[in-house]
């Protein structure tokens, strides 16, 4: 009988390449470029070193690392507040989730509200859909005044305020079609515009902004130029219009300067910080959100601390396929703001306060 011996160690690695014993390694068990394990070994040790000397690891080399993400927090840090501006499908474009889905994860969160949007279709109805299928959350609805709903429409705006419900409360200007978004991006010599050529709001944008002021509607800038949306301000102003907000001020498209903000301000218009704003520029993990600049939270931080928090509104502007949830996206709004030294209550101003009183004042 003969003596148990123990089999020749066998070792895989990650790529499937195989090596035994060094002393009578076989022809498959050899490494592509011909080395044995350990060659293999002494290659890996060289790659930790590099690593150890990036930073990405302790400096001893083959030290074991673990690393976990945070625990749940003990209180959501969006409870509470509101999203003022979300994409759900159905859609023209790719979104991650629909209405009732959104909701659900805003409700597991202990959200407040949320503001449906969608830059070709009505959304007064879709609020009163989710309203009905997921108690506990206030949603709301509305209509942008884009191509599809006929440009500045007075009439477009009137029957969305009566859709069932009464949840239609936001009307936005041209987004995707204004004459400045469609010239910033050279996607079409030009769009709808929205004041004339002697800097002055347009009288369909009058109307619209008269229907706003007798129905308690927010009326949102869309994607006018800083220029424009001062414009935009002083008509809504004059028409009686008193809740006025500047639709993502820091994208790309519209831009604000702080001077520029601080006017808007003055005013009496809000200004819009959305989370979707750090995830953009030229590092955006999406191909398309790499044509529009990055907005950092130190650049939001800034803008709250020059103009104050009671002017600004917070939103995600999130819903893509591909993008974080509203939810995670909302959570790291909070996080990195707070990170850049805003307070909590600053966020419970911008996130709760403001735009409560635009909503349901």
């Amino acid at each position: 009988m003969k003596p148990f011996t123990l089999p020749r160690w066998r070792f895989i690695n990650c790529c499937g390449h195989s090596w035994r014993h060094p002393a009578k390694p076989r022809p498959s068990e050899i490494a592509p470029d011909g080395g044995s394990r350990r060659d293999f070994l002494k290659t890996a040790a060289a790659g930790v070193a590099g690593l150890a000397a990036l930073g990405s690891l302790p400096a001893k080399a083959g030290a074991q690392v673990r690393v976990f993400p945070p625990p749940p927090p003990a209180v959501s840090p969006i409870e509470g507040l509101i999203d003022f501006h979300n994409h759900c499908a159905p859609d023209v474009f790719g979104r991650a989730v629909d209405d009732d889905e959104m909701a659900q994860l805003y409700l597991a969160r202990k959200m407040e509200a949320v503001v449906l949007k969608n830059h070709v279709a009505l959304t007064a109805d879709r609020a009163w859909l989710v309203r009905k299928h997921n108690p506990g959350i206030k949603a709301f609805g509305g209509i942008t005044l884009n191509g599809a709903a006929g440009g500045l429409n007075p009439e477009a705006v009137q029957w969305m305020w009566r859709m069932q419900g009464g949840y239609g409360r936001v009307v936005w200007l041209p987004t995707f079609d204004a004459d400045n978004h469609v010239k910033h991006f050279k996607d079409a010599p030009e769009g709808i515009k929205v004041v004339g050529a002697d800097g002055k709001a347009l009288p369909a944008l009058r109307e619209v902004a008269k229907i706003c002021a007798q129905q308690k509607l927010v009326l949102c800038t869309g994607h006018a130029s800083p220029t424009e949306v001062l414009a935009i301000v002083e008509a809504a102003r004059d028409a009686g219009c008193d809740r006025i907000v500047a639709t993502h001020a820091e994208f790309d498209v519209v831009n604000m300067t702080t001077e520029q903000m601080r006017r808007a301000a003055a005013m009496g218009a809000k200004l819009e910080i959305d989370a979707m704003g750090p995830l953009m520029g030229p590092q955006a993990h999406l191909a398309w959100m790499r044509h529009w600049r990055q907005v950092t939270y130190k650049e939001s931080a800034a803008h709250i601390r020059e103009v104050g928090a009671e002017n600004f509104v917070l939103g995600t502007d999130l819903g893509q396929t591909g993008n974080p949830s509203q939810p995670d996206g909302y959570a790291m709004l909070v996080g990195g703001l707070v990170a850049e030294g805003i307070t909590k209550e600053q966020i419970k101003i911008m996130g709760r306060e403001v735009p409560g009183k635009l909503l349901m004042g």
